[in-house]
């Protein structure tokens, strides 16, 4: 049986993803879960008063707020192509 396994530093990230992190990485990871918090409490507040659509829109912010503030941890722990010191 092949393994298909990706290895620490068997691959590597191109330049731009590398410029796109160096960037983001600046920002608190604070920001992203504020964020979700907040358009938790936006979409509190469109439902109560009576704006279902908005409610629905803004309250569907709140996992990519997560996401991104999982993947900006992840970067500034780890980097795009971090290599395991042996």
């Amino acid at each position: 049986m092949s393994d298909y396994r990706v290895h620490a530093g068997e691959s590597q990230e191109d330049q731009v993803t590398a410029a796109i992190e160096k960037y983001t990485s600046k920002v608190p990871s604070s920001l992203f879960l504020a964020l979700a918090v907040a358009s938790i409490g936006a979409s509190m507040a469109f439902k109560a008063s009576k704006k279902d659509h908005g409610a629905l829109f803004v309250g569907q912010w709140v996992a990519p707020f997560l996401l991104l503030g999982i993947y900006n941890k992840m970067v500034k722990q780890h980097g795009s192509d971090a290599l395991t010191k042996e």
